[in-house]
């Protein structure tokens, strides 16, 4: 029974994803239950019991984890109101594996606007003026579309020691204040924002993107 149980899970659909690390948590354990002696009876009853429970929990925690990543804005899911600033914002922190709290998510979204204006904020497909993969070295570059840009975004933060105190405080859900010093502090913008004084700490406005920017 045990090895039918260890066969079920191997047959779980395949759309949850993470870091290559993490894809089968329950992989090696498998493995080692194959290879020890299997119980009887009763006690293999109970350990297949306990093996589905655990690829189940497990399943429902990466779907859980995974949900605005399934979710996360397409061209086919573009409608009128909805694939905001906000929810850009929270793919890059998606994309990142950064905790999608109110204070990261509040903090990009300042990032942007002092960047760009809000009522555009998808200028050139590029809400952070990121250089990384846009093809403009100086930040004014342009990317095809959003979801690029927000992985983009997320890829050039995380491979540059220059910006591990932002990640950091992203990882930490920092306070809106020190995640912001954090990036005023580092080398992403050469104005590095006048250290506060033209940094847009405000309440955003929430605005969609043109359909065709997704």
């Amino acid at each position: 029974m045990l090895a039918v149980a260890v066969a079920c899970f191997g047959m779980l659909p395949v759309f949850l994803f993470g870091p290559a690390a993490n894809a089968d948590p329950l992989g090696a354990r498998a493995a080692t239950l194959q290879l020890a002696p299997g119980p009887t009876g009763a006690d293999a009853a109970a350990a297949d019991a306990q093996l589905l429970t655990a690829a189940s929990t497990a399943a429902a925690t990466d779907a859980s984890r995974d949900d605005y990543t399934v979710n996360k804005p397409t061209e086919a899911t573009v409608a009128p109101g909805s694939s905001t600033n906000r929810d850009w914002a929270t793919l890059v922190l998606v994309d990142g594996g950064w905790p999608t709290s109110e204070n990261n998510i509040t903090v990009i979204l300042q990032w942007m606007d002092s960047e760009n204006d809000p009522a555009s904020w998808w200028l050139r497909n590029n809400p952070l003026n990121n250089g990384y993969g846009s093809g403009g070295g100086s930040g004014f570059g342009s990317y095809p579309e959003l979801v690029t840009a927000a992985r983009d975004a997320a890829i050039n933060l995380s491979q540059n020691s220059v910006y591990s105190a932002i990640i950091a405080d992203f990882a930490a859900s920092a306070p809106v204040a020190e995640t912001v010093s954090a990036i005023e502090a580092s080398p992403w913008a050469s104005s590095h924002y006048g250290y506060g004084n033209i940094w847009h700490g405000v309440d955003v406005p929430i605005v969609a993107a043109d359909a065709d920017a997704w």
